[in-house]
């Protein structure tokens, strides 16, 4: 956490708040989360600059400012993007990492209780180079169930860890992972290789769909995920699988099965429909 739908809703939040706002200075109280900048050079990059547009990358929240720099945050368990517009909670305040002063006197903070989430910035050539390691983003309408298939009959690893392989398709997190290879009807242990053409179309479909829905109620908030305002997600009332362990299965009725053998992750299944 944050996955694709919770930094979606972030990177949006962002874009209508801070559009054409201009960074005044900026507050590092906890260094350790920047990545290719020290605290000097990040103030040195960033005041003076104007936001001009806040969008995401798999699970990137990207500002790009009138420098041609672009503040790349990647949030990870615990870490959030918060205005503060002098009301910000304490408890959120106590774990800002960072803060950017804005020219109306509002603040972004870099707000992270664990600290394993980062921000770097990167001019235009050395982002493109990162991004390019990333794999195809799933609402894109180059992903299709062609390009799907064809990254899954490669691969001898479980279908489930090749989704959530940010080298192959980005964005998708353990939630969403559980979430649309129960939709597609897909055991998340099988070989991904095994996974028939057919199958592929139906697990396209799955993780377009419950990303989309997710997006709609601004992601899934269980702890630590908050947007720009403080606000919570939705989606935590449409799960059908993931932290349902040992419940009825919302399609058969049989009990839910939950385990941590693919990549010592929590995964939930329904042995009925999924086998």
């Amino acid at each position: 956490m944050p996955e694709l739908p919770e930094t979606e809703t972030i990177a949006r939040d962002l874009h209508r708040e801070l559009i054409g706002r201009r960074i005044t200075g900026v507050e590092v109280t906890r260094p350790d989360v920047l990545r290719e900048v020290d605290a000097a050079a990040l103030d040195r990059r960033t005041s003076h600059a104007t936001i001009v547009r806040c969008w995401r990358r798999a699970k990137l929240v990207v500002i790009e400012l009138d420098t041609g720099d672009r503040l790349v945050v990647q949030p990870r368990f615990t870490g959030a993007l918060l205005i503060d517009a002098g009301d910000m909670p304490e408890r959120e305040r106590r774990y800002s990492t960072l803060a950017f002063t804005l020219d109306d006197g509002r603040r972004l903070h870099y707000r992270d209780i664990r600290r394993l989430g980062t921000v770097s910035v990167m001019e235009p050539r050395r982002f493109e180079a990162y991004s390019a390691s990333l794999g195809i983003e799933p609402l894109d309408p180059a992903f299709t169930a062609g390009a799907l298939s064809g990254l899954l009959r490669v691969s001898r690893q479980p279908v489930k860890k090749v989704l959530m392989d940010q080298r192959a398709v980005v964005g998708i997190g353990n939630i969403y992972a559980n979430e649309a290879l129960w939709r597609a009807g897909i055991d998340p242990s099988r070989a991904a290789r095994d996974v028939s053409d057919g199958e592929a179309r139906r697990l396209r479909d799955a993780i377009v769909a419950v990303l989309t829905e997710s997006i709609a109620v601004r992601g899934t908030s269980f702890r630590d995920y908050v947007d720009a305002s403080g606000g919570q997600g939705g989606f935590v009332h449409h799960l059908a699988v993931y932290g349902r362990a040992g419940e009825p299965c919302p399609r058969c009725g049989a009990r839910l099965v939950g385990t941590h053998a693919i990549d010592g992750r929590s995964t939930v299944l329904c042995a009925r429909c999924q086998g």
